[in-house]
């Protein structure tokens, strides 16, 4: 079922997604309310619950992915039915706005998710490759590698070494904005994903730092560094400096250059499964969310 937990959608991309979900052989069928609008919202708070645990109760209903990010996932995720959630495990998929969706779940479920597009489709930004990536973490159940390209602006972000333990993140201001609410997840012994988009350096940097004094990256096992789309301003240093300074000096290994996250060429990881991560390899390799 598609759904839309947070900003408004576009029809005419989520007509392509519908399009691109039904050749692999799926039924795609939209919420009762995923064309809502209410401003900035997809509709009301209640619209986007019921639609959501609607999704979560029908037995028939075996993935939920969500149309796209933008805001107000974390006004409506205090009113999920978890019961219905454990009960019937089903995947869901989705990132940017969504990794609050994605928090909460693994809280209240320890249900893994699926950290990709969204079924409002742009070809321009997710080709091919993106959309055989969603294919294969939603309908596979081999491994998922995802290999660093040098040619993205993180790929200097690296410390040596290896690292394994669950997959946990997504966008770094939903991580960020889930400090001091129940949906903020035990990092320790985790790799942490990060990327963002449309935030400059300082606000990185700001955003790092309070992870740090929060004490929460204390016991981190590694860290994977997405993409961090359109971060510039007009300072000399850049977003993947400040990433080396606030990540550089945890201990733990790093891999930057990762294509996940708002970039051209985004590819699909699965979150809270295992995963490993070797810098030298300069691979994140990720256990299947579908089993």
């Amino acid at each position: 079922m598609l759904v839309s937990p947070s900003g408004p959608t576009r029809p005419e991309r989520v007509a392509r997604g519908m399009e691109l979900l039904t050749g692999w052989g799926l039924r795609p069928v939209l919420a009762p309310n995923a064309y809502a609008r209410r401003g900035y919202l997809a509709g009301d708070d209640a619209l986007r619950a019921a639609d959501l645990n609607a999704a979560f109760a029908d037995p028939d209903v075996r993935g939920v992915l969500c149309t796209r990010g933008g805001y107000g996932a974390q006004r409506v995720v205090d009113a999920i039915d978890m019961s219905a959630v454990r009960r019937d495990p089903k995947v869901v998929a989705g990132f940017s706005d969504i990794t609050a969706l994605q928090l909460a779940l693994w809280r209240g479920a320890r249900l893994a998710s699926v950290h990709g597009p969204g079924a409002a489709w742009l070809d321009e930004r997710t080709p091919p490759a993106s959309a055989e990536s969603l294919r294969a973490a939603l309908m596979g159940t081999d491994p998922v590698v995802v290999s660093r390209v040098p040619t993205e602006e993180t790929a200097a972000v690296t410390v040596a070494g290896t690292a394994a333990g669950p997959l946990i993140g997504g966008n770094l201001c939903l991580v960020v904005a889930s400090l001091g609410t129940p949906d903020m997840p035990d990092l320790t012994g985790a790799i942490l994903l990060i990327e963002d988009v449309g935030e400059p350096p300082y606000k990185v940097d700001r955003m790092v730092t309070q992870l740090r004094r929060a004490g929460v990256l204390a016991g981190l096992a590694g860290v994977a560094v997405g993409q961090f789309t359109d971060c510039a301003d007009g300072w000399a240093v850049g977003v993947a400096d400040v990433l080396a300074d606030r990540l550089g000096d945890l201990g733990v290994p790093v891999l930057g250059g990762l294509p996940i996250g708002h970039g051209v060429g985004q590819l699909t990881v699965p979150v809270g499964v295992p995963a490993r991560l070797d810098v030298a390899g300069g691979t994140l390799t990720v256990s299947p969310a579908v089993r």
